[in-house]
């Protein structure tokens, strides 16, 4: 970008852009609100009692987490622990801010979990994704954080893992999930409230050279780590970047090719009962299983369900 691209965007668009979200929240005094109520849960994750430690064999669930994210993941945790009998396995993955707070905060509610730190993350993949060969995942893995629920996840490893992100909450038994967990044969994923894959669904069936699912929603993500073909993702992205420039939603879209190429149809989340964006009147008397709070629905995360989250393990 030129001098004069830089200066506009700083001058114009970037403020313009920041006046529009404003509004679509509800203008400063209600974006105030909503961080006074995101402090309070914060401060609140501190004090989540641990998951019950079972002594029969654990189901494991991975998170990207980092200091921004752990108190969602921790409440994610707490939650899902109130309403699974089966014990769980946390494995997290450092996105490279996870600070000695943030580790603390998850250990304590979590003691079984296991942290895979920065550190060894990076060495993994200059082991299996050396940067000469797969040039665009490296470029992805370093500036869209995203790509690393799938790459630091699944890279060099085996058997099937289901990544969830941190921004949900669950309201009753998963059931749909535990099954899945206990017996794996084919990837699963959430159904989106709308089709969000960042690039033209032509694009990707031409890639995938077959037909492309719909709504394919990462939230909720279970893949076979050593059936991933990483030579055809980086050819996915690069053709895809190429054609189309980058994307927020990559990392969906390439997992919706990697579904769309499986050969057995995919287990998806009832969207019924694990709803992506749910609306207000859902978020104050939740009947679904699973909230996934995304776009403007995380307002409400933050100001009342966490709230009916702790009440409903008192």
């Amino acid at each position: 970008m030129s001098l004069a691209g830089r200066t506009l965007y700083h001058l114009w668009h970037r403020p313009l852009g920041a006046v529009r979200d404003s509004y679509r929240h509800g203008g400063p005094w209600e974006q105030n609100a909503t961080a006074r109520a995101r402090a309070e849960m914060i401060l609140a994750a501190t004090h989540l009692p641990p998951l019950p430690q079972r002594s029969d064999a654990p189901l494991s669930v991975h998170f990207l987490t980092g200091r921004r994210f752990a108190y969602q993941t921790a409440f994610c945790l707490h939650t899902l622990g109130l309403h699974t009998l089966e014990p769980i396995a946390p494995e997290l993955y450092d996105d490279g801010t996870l600070d000695t707070a943030s580790r603390k905060l998850l250990l304590r509610l979590a003691p079984s979990a296991r942290i895979h730190d920065a550190t060894n993350l990076r060495a993994r993949l200059d082991q299996f994704l050396p940067v000469n060969r797969f040039p665009v995942l490296r470029e992805s893995w370093q500036n869209y954080p995203h790509i690393r629920k799938l790459i630091d996840v699944h890279l060099g490893r085996s058997g099937w893992r289901l990544v969830m992100d941190s921004d949900l909450l669950f309201w009753r038994e998963p059931r749909f999930l535990i099954d899945w967990l206990t017996a794996p044969n084919r990837p699963l994923h959430a159904s989106d409230c709308e089709e969000n894959y960042g690039y033209p669904r032509a694009s990707l069936e031409r890639l995938a050279g077959c037909p492309i699912p719909s709504l394919v929603n990462v939230g909720l993500c279970g893949l076979q780590s050593d059936s991933i073909d990483w030579d055809y993702l980086e050819h996915a992205s690069a053709s895809l970047i190429d054609q189309h420039g980058t994307s927020y939603y990559l990392e969906q879209a390439l997992v919706a090719l990697i579904v769309a190429r499986h050969p057995l149809a995919c287990a998806v989340a009832p969207a019924s009962d694990y709803i992506t964006y749910p609306n207000l009147a859902e978020i104050a008397a939740p009947t679904a299983a699973m909230h996934h709070y995304v776009d403007l629905s995380r307002d409400a995360y933050h100001r009342h369900a966490w709230r009916l989250a702790i009440s409903a393990g008192t």
